[in-house]
Order: structure tokens, then C-alpha cells, then sequence
């Protein structure tokens, strides 16, 4: 076993990180590493189950990501950022989405759950999101409407001025920010949004 392995054991009371089974329970580091020094920081102990699911998205049992209902909460920032990740790639169910709401990184740990893959730099530059004066939007800013928008399916119209508040940006779409307007999750476009002062918070 290696060092890091023993500490990642002994800082999860040798459970799964994400489910607390504490059945083939393996060494998951999170992309991207890449400085020395960053493998503990950078890595979280996982049972086979989760560790299947996070490499194949297709083997996704939906059910099984219940657990993030408490893992999401972890003091641990790679914890957070893994439950993250995975409760988007489930945000199509109503539970992964409550939870998201609930959910909040600050603004480095969410440029680090938004950087997937090998973290490529040139890849990552390609998605940015700007407001419709150009502002770079964040996950957590504030922003203000700036026309009325109609809700399709929800018989619901955002009124122009409506502050919405801890805003998820749409981490493969640049013209898309999500968020709640008067209680009601919608998805907005970024050219019909202005930043506020309370923004990057």
C-alpha cells in the first residue's frame, strides 16, 4: 500500500469516500494532476462500484449517486468536486438537480470541477461564459435579467430586473447559465443577463 493510499485510508476510516462501502476500495486521482505534491489533495479513496461509473458513463447506475445526498457536504475539496462533477452528468433527474441548487464550490474550486478530462488548457479557454456586456460570469455570481423571458412548459415569465442569485454556469455550453428566478429553476441564456456588483462572491 502507498503512502498516500495509507493516508487516504485513514482520512476516510477506510470507506469509500463517496458511498461509504468499504469494499474493493482503490486510489481515484482526479484530473487533472499535474504538479508533484498535489496527488493527496488531488485524489480520493473509492470503492470499484463508484470508481466504474466515474470512467464509464454509460455504466451509470443512477440510484447508486443517492449517496452524494451526503458526500456532496464532505469537508474534503476533492470530495466536493468529484460530487460535483457527478451530479451533473445526473442532472437530468429532478434529485441530482435539488441537490446542485444546494450545492456550493467557491470560485477556484469551481474552475477546478469545471476543468474535465486531461485538463487541456487551450480546451478549457474555448468555454467561457460572458454576460451581455462581456463580463466573465462565474459559478455563484448574481446577475440581473435584462428582458422578460417566457418559460417554456412551466407558464412562468422572468421579468426583466429579476436578480437571480448563485448562478451554475453550463459547463459545455458558453451561451447557457442556469439558476432560480422567483423559486423556479431556469436555464438562461448569457446575452440576456447583466453581472451585479454582488457577483464572484
Amino acid at each position: 500500500m502507498s503512502v498516500i493510499e495509507k493516508k487516504l485510508h485513514t482520512r476516510s476510516s477506510s470507506t469509500c469516500e463517496l458511498c461509504t462501502s468499504a469494499e474493493s476500495l482503490k486510489v481515484y486521482n482526479i484530473p487533472p494532476v499535474s504538479e508533484k505534491g498535489e496527488e493527496l489533495e488531488k485524489s480520493i479513496l473509492v470503492c470499484n462500484t463508484c470508481h466504474s461509473q466515474i470512467e464509464d458513463p454509460e455504466a451509470i447506475d443512477s440510484n447508486h449517486w443517492r449517496c452524494l445526498n451526503d458526500s456532496m457536504w464532505s469537508e474534503t475539496p476533492a470530495v466536493q468536486v468529484v460530487a460535483w462533477r457527478m451530479l451533473h452528468r445526473l442532472k437530468k433527474f429532478g434529485w441530482s438537480q435539488d441537490l446542485l441548487d444546494m450545492m456550493y464550490l467557491d470560485e477556484e474550486m469551481a474552475a477546478w470541477a469545471n476543468k474535465l478530462g486531461d485538463g487541456d488548457e487551450e480546451d478549457e479557454n474555448k468555454i467561457v461564459h460572458k454576460d451581455a456586456n462581456g463580463n466573465i460570469l462565474s459559478n455563484g455570481d448574481s446577475v440581473v435579467l435584462i428582458k422578460d423571458l417566457v418559460v417554456k412548459g412551466a407558464n412562468f415569465t422572468a421579468k426583466r430586473g429579476a436578480p437571480v442569485h448563485r448562478i451554475s454556469l453550463v459547463w459545455d455550453n458558453a451561451e447557457q447559465i442556469e439558476g432560480r428566478v422567483d423559486g423556479i429553476h431556469i436555464v438562461i441564456l448569457t446575452a440576456y443577463v447583466k453581472k451585479t456588483k454582488e457577483g464572484g462572491q
